[in-house]
């Protein structure tokens, strides 16, 4: 006993003097290491996106490729690259896919089964994005057959001997297959980053999770089976996650109950698609509307000043239902021009993107439910194989890049972020 108590007391000093030092000038070794920013995640409120307490207004682009091109070392260069260009054009949201069902470097092999090798990639992505002050729109599965899709489900099941149906459509009713995506959500949403140890999730890097690129379900223009699909994966997705923002991801097509499938659908086959707009985004869970606009697509036979002048309705209409309907931010997701057109002139990209780029800002000087656009899509030098008729490298187009960044100012002043934004104070100072 006295030996023990004779031991005690010194100890208990050293402890003493060593918490002191610690106290004193522990702090020293900790702040030669860089902190990580500190973020807050974007919320909702009304017609508006906040963060910090402050409306918040969206100037930003598409870049799909990001994760497909972070599993190559060699490649990754690019995405930084990117993502660093974005930032310095004042851009603050970048959409990407946050998918790859089956085929090559997928991320999701087979249902359930994972290539942790991609999901690393996408790691990446989302701590590059971190560093240079972008945020992500990330989608969870694609209508179309790229990278996967709806398809490749439809195929799992069908393979497995469980699917009911080999329509595409059967995506959406289909329990088995259902289950598969549901444990792919899952998968994805409580992922820990193994860069920066932190669970999507939990993660504000990730400006909103994006449910599907446009949903269609051909089979039943009634849009009852989309319907009932849209409202039970956003309550699963909200039961996971609530810290972070959920849009469906549609094209903003009105359905056959709507009376603007008339008026402003660009024709009769835009309301058989089972989409509806107004009646798909009011579900409760749902936090901003999307809507993409390609009259190029669309239409066939008219000319570019028709289409200006369709664009500026059809943008126009989306913002009407959001202010008074359903009271929620509308993003203009993807916007683009084609250059396949048989009149196509490079300058009419300008006019186009100016037109859309416009009425966003004249919404957000109201105070409106127009929160901003991303253009489809941004590449960088030596990716011609990843280009589309939409794409371009901005900076190799002065006229889109000074328009992307013109944007990017006027909005950033209504926020009132010019001198608290460091790579925005000085873009922002040329134009004053």
């Amino acid at each position: 006993m006295v030996a023990g108590n004779g031991l005690l007391y010194p100890i208990l000093g050293f402890a003493s003097c060593m918490a002191f030092i610690y106290m004193s000038f522990g702090d020293l070794e900790l702040s030669s290491f860089p902190k990580e920013p500190r973020l807050s995640f974007v919320e909702r409120n009304g017609t508006q996106f906040f963060l910090d307490g402050k409306p918040l207004y969206v100037n930003g682009w598409n870049s799909y490729w990001l994760m497909a091109h972070s599993v190559d070392e060699n490649s990754r260069p690019r995405v930084s690259a990117m993502l660093q260009a974005g930032a310095k054009m004042g851009l603050s949201v970048c959409r990407t896919w946050a998918f790859n069902d089956g085929g090559y470097d997928a991320l999701q092999i087979s249902p359930g089964q994972f290539d942790e090798r991609v999901f690393q990639a996408l790691d990446y992505v989302i701590a590059e994005a971190r560093q240079h002050g972008i945020r992500l729109l990330l989608s969870l599965i694609n209508n179309l057959q790229a990278y996967g899709g709806k398809t490749r489900y439809v195929k799992w099941a069908w393979q497995e001997g469980v699917g009911l149906s080999s329509s595409n459509d059967s995506f959406f009713f289909d329990p088995s297959i259902r289950k598969y995506f549901k444990n792919y959500v899952l998968t994805v949403l409580t992922r820990k980053n193994t860069i920066t140890g932190i669970e999507y999730r939990n993660d504000p890097t990730i400006f909103a999770w994006e449910l599907m690129n446009e949903p269609r379900c051909v089979c039943d223009p009634s849009g009852d089976t989309l319907q009932d699909w849209l409202e039970e994966m956003t309550a699963f997705i909200k039961l996971i996650d609530k810290n972070h923002l959920l849009t469906i991801g549609l094209e903003g097509f009105y359905g056959p109950k709507s009376p603007k499938k008339s008026t402003v659908n660009p024709e009769e086959w835009a309301s058989t698609l089972g989409s509806d707009f107004i009646r798909n985004s009011n579900i409760t869970n749902v936090d901003f509307t999307s809507v993409h606009i390609y009259p190029d697509h669309w239409f066939h036979d008219l000319g570019f000043e028709e289409k200006q002048n369709y664009v500026s309705k059809w943008v126009h209409s989306h913002i009407e239902d959001c202010d008074k309907e359903l009271k929620k931010p509308v993003m203009f997701t993807e916007y683009g021009l084609s250059n396949l057109n048989k009149d196509f002139q490079p300058s009419q990209r300008e006019q186009f993107y100016r037109t859309i780029l416009d009425i966003i800002y004249k919404s957000a000087k109201k105070k409106g439910s127009g929160a901003g656009a991303l253009v489809w899509q941004f590449f960088v030098e030596g990716m011609e194989e990843y280009n589309d008729d939409f794409g371009l490298v901005p900076w190799e187009s002065p006229s889109i890049h000074k328009l992307t960044e013109e944007q990017s100012c006027r909005l950033t002043r209504i926020q009132g972020l010019v001198q608290e934004k460091g790579n925005l104070k000085e873009l922002c100072s040329k134009g004053e």
